[in-house]
């Protein structure tokens, strides 16, 4: 074979590899009804309940931060965060988490909170939170 059939064929085995791993690595946008039926990571969008406690205590273990999320069907599930609880969580309007579930319980890696600007009623303010356990 020559040198260039070779080198064509190793590129467009670098090129399928690339496509392949770009396209698992991503993750979609889903309900916790689809989180249940499926083991890869999903963004779920919702709202924190705020009739349900939350739950940190950072004496006692300042990587758990559970909480109530209802997606935008209205279904509720637990959330845990593995991490510490983001600075003005109450407040966000709302939450778009990236996790999957264990259980029944949704195990967010990642929380992306949209709250009011506390300066222009219009704008809104994003403020993002990454787990530092890989574990989740």
């Amino acid at each position: 074979m020559k040198k260039s059939s070779i080198l064509g064929l190793v590129t467009i085995a670098v090129a399928i590899a690339v496509i392949i791993s770009l396209y698992s690595s991503t993750s979609t946008y889903g309900t916790f009804n689809d989180a249940k039926k499926t083991e890869s990571e999903l963004h779920v969008v919702g709202h924190l309940d705020k009739d349900k406690a939350l739950y940190y205590d950072a004496a006692k273990d300042a990587n758990y931060f559970s909480f109530y999320v209802k997606d935008n069907k209205g279904e509720e599930c637990k959330v845990v965060y593995g991490g510490t609880k983001p600075q003005d969580f109450e407040k966000s309007e709302q939450i778009v988490l990236t996790g999957k579930m264990e259980g029944t319980e949704f195990h967010a890696s990642t929380i992306l909170m949209k709250c009011p600007s506390k300066y222009t009623k219009d704008q809104v303010e994003v403020t993002e939170a990454k787990a530092k356990s890989a574990n989740l």
